[in-house]
């Protein structure tokens, strides 16, 4: 079976490229590697063709229909694919009755593909049932939603559910210069000189889809007027074009990323919570992992607010920990609640300092030993004296005792009078005097 057997060789040029590019063999398809890769339960059920019905979970363009294509040729069935939007229980039953009359004329099975499954209601759903729970047809789902919402338990529980990862800038890398350099169905035949850094972007801005990074390359290949010498050159003001995203200087590896960092925590330090709002929007429109701002967030939070406002640091925590289970687009929204709370909020680095000090006399000082009244009392209290002399503050007013906890006076923490570090500061002047 040939997945342009029906398409004469003139007319291939019609069909899309993200769907000439459909791999044909599993060596060929990319990504997915938790479930296809060497010795993983699901590409060993394929390859023994011992595959019964399958729901494919995930976003677009990951392969969910590449998969299933591959799958039919891997095991030499005839394929059928249907839209769960556009198909009907009258077209189910005639697929089921053709599927069951080749199986027994050929013995060739029969894969019914069905996208968006989770358009079917329950009714629709019911149909498939006994003829998927015996096999034939061999039912491949394909759905953007969590098929354990959206599907019917019966299904679900006479089906290996699948769930399909965005692809990896890398695998989307390979994928566009695989469809690059194949002159069969691809653009190997064109003369075309492309920046590594169109490629780049494409395979980032394309968010792990790659049918949005191949239809934005056959955009700019097929619309980019050729040099005398017919070169097409694929810039990446071509490539933004393309995509119809900006293109924006900031490469993770080099001074776009640093800088722009940089910028992000001292507008934050310097109270202004517009400017920080602006970085942040253009980390994350270039892509930036969330969690990588989140923990600027945090930083900033304890080392320029500290204990000036110590709800900085609790708040900093919570949208680094969302973000983590969220997941974007919806994680910019505690990333702004936290970087703007942190941007206005009172500023001191006294905790900061205090630490750094700290740190300076363990490395250049003699090391102090721990006093004996502080040290451990649980088993050699008589014998050696430890805990002997200790005071124990819930014992006296205030829950306060004046006792040395270092052998030698020691003094890192100077608290500001801003914020709820005033409150700090006179506690502990009111504490020194008694």
């Amino acid at each position: 079976m040939d997945l342009f057997a029906t398409q004469p060789v003139q007319n291939l040029k019609d069909l899309p490229l993200a769907v000439r590019m459909r791999p044909t063999t599993l060596e060929e398809f990319v990504g997915q590697e938790h479930l296809l890769g060497k010795g993983k339960p699901l590409r060993r059920a394929i390859e023994a063709d011992r595959l019964s019905s399958l729901i494919l979970y995930g976003p677009p363009g990951v392969g969910k229909t590449s998969l299933a294509w591959c799958i039919a040729r891997i095991t030499k069935s005839h394929y059928v694919a249907i839209n769960a939007t556009t198909s009907n229980v009258e077209e189910l039953r005639k697929i089921i009755a053709q599927a069951k009359h080749k199986k027994s004329v050929t013995g060739q099975k029969t894969i019914l593909f069905i996208d968006e499954l989770h358009r079917f209601n329950k009714a629709q759903q019911d149909v498939l049932l006994p003829d998927v729970e015996e096999g034939n047809p061999i039912l491949i789902g394909a759905t953007v939603h969590n098929p354990f919402f959206s599907l019917a338990s019966p299904l679900l529980s006479r089906s290996l559910v699948c769930e399909l990862k965005p692809l990896k800038e890398k695998a989307i890398l390979e994928i566009l210069s695989r469809a690059l350099r194949d002159k069969s169905v691809g653009f190997g035949g064109l003369k075309i000189k492309i920046e590594k850094k169109a490629l780049e972007f494409l395979a980032k801005t394309s968010e792990g889809d790659a049918r949005r990074a191949l239809n934005a390359l056959e955009v700019g290949v097929l619309t980019t007027p050729k040099t005398k010498d017919g070169t097409i050159n694929f810039t990446l003001k071509v490539a933004a074009e393309s995509i119809q995203k900006k293109a924006i200087v900031y490469d993770k590896d080099e001074d776009g990323h640093y800088d722009t960092a940089s910028a992000f925590i001292k507008a934050m330090r310097g109270s202004d919570p517009d400017s920080a709002l602006y970085w942040m929007a253009k980390m994350l429109y270039a892509g930036e992992d969330p969690r990588f701002i989140a923990r600027r967030i945090c930083i900033c939070a304890a080392e320029d607010v500290g204990n000036a406002d110590p709800l900085a640091l609790v708040l900093a925590n919570a949208a680094l920990q969302i973000s983590e289970f969220v997941g974007m687009p919806e994680a910019r929204i505690p990333l702004a609640q936290a970087a703007i709370y942190v941007a206005c909020a009172p500023k001191s680095n006294a905790s900061y300092l205090a630490i750094e000090k700290a740190q300076e006399d363990v490395e250049n000082k003699k090391t102090q030993q721990v006093p004996d009244h502080l040290k451990d009392a649980h088993l050699d209290k008589e014998a050696l004296g430890h805990g002997k002399g200790y005071k124990y503050v819930h014992d006296f007013p205030g829950h306060y005792v004046k006792q040395k906890y270092t052998l030698r006076k020691v003094k890192y923490y100077t608290p500001t009078n801003i914020g709820y570090e005033a409150k700090i500061k006179e506690r502990l002047e009111k504490l020194r005097k008694i």
